[in-house]
């Protein structure tokens, strides 16, 4: 079965997925050109997200939807098992919000242009002044009441286990005062992980968890931090879980 899913995958799903990628560029750089990032930049890619996962025949549920409010402004922080981690929350978190995302991604043909229209946020951590600038347009953006989404990893796991989390999201999240809310991604490992280019159908669980709100002096970054880990872990599978 699975060589049959091979082929249907490279001569049917890849082909119109990327006839998809472009189109769905196209309609989200003109629609934030003509309407403004904020309402142009989220709904063509939700779409697209739904209908790379139903192609590749992935299905994604959601638990702990429950947990926030489409009106209030989130730092979410999730684990980063493979390519599906991005088509499952831009697809299925039911949240509008923009990615904090790493500066070599906008070099990627289309989508980096793309993404710079929509008003995502390229982090530069090469520099202190890189650092300051991405802060500045993190703060443009929830100063207008969206949300972000940070893989604080910073890469893709290679063996379903977290690695380190780097401190970028947990200091904005400090600087602005903002609830943060992890979310726990199960499955996309077993979809696409980074040593692969193949695709096995499954299902990709995202596990949302009640927010984490500042104290009245602020957050501790690293307490939150623990805190976020914590979280994320509780839901993993046991064979990806942080040894204890």
């Amino acid at each position: 079965m699975i060589y049959i899913y091979r082929v249907y995958q490279w001569l049917i799903a890849i082909p119109l997925l990327l006839i998809l990628t472009l189109l769905t560029c196209l309609v989200t750089a003109a629609h934030t050109l003509l309407a403004g990032h904020r309402s142009g930049a989220y709904w063509a890619p939700m779409v697209w997200s739904r209908c790379v996962c139903a192609l590749c025949l992935i299905r994604v549920k959601v638990r702990g939807r429950k947990n926030i409010d489409r009106k209030q402004s989130y730092v979410f922080v999730a684990n980063h098992q493979g390519a599906f981690d991005i088509w499952a929350i831009y697809g299925y978190l039911g949240q509008p919000f923009k990615w904090l995302m790493k500066k070599s991604l906008e070099k990627v043909p289309f989508v980096g242009a793309t993404c710079r229209y929509a008003g995502h946020v390229f982090v530069d951590d090469s520099s202190i002044q890189g650092i300051k600038d991405t802060i500045n347009n993190a703060q443009h953006t929830l100063k207008e009441g969206m949300s972000v989404v940070i893989f604080p990893e910073g890469s893709r796991t290679y063996d379903g286990h977290m690695i380190p989390f780097k401190r970028g999201a947990f200091m904005l999240a400090a600087e602005f005062k903002l609830p943060v809310v992890p979310i726990t991604i199960d499955g996309a490992f077993k979809a696409m992980p980074r040593n692969t280019r193949n695709i096995t159908p499954c299902t990709i669980t995202l596990s949302i968890h009640q927010p984490i709100y500042p104290g009245e002096n602020g957050f501790n970054t690293k307490r939150l931090m623990a805190d976020c880990r914590t979280a994320i872990n509780s839901a993993l599978p046991p064979e990806h879980k942080d040894a204890t």
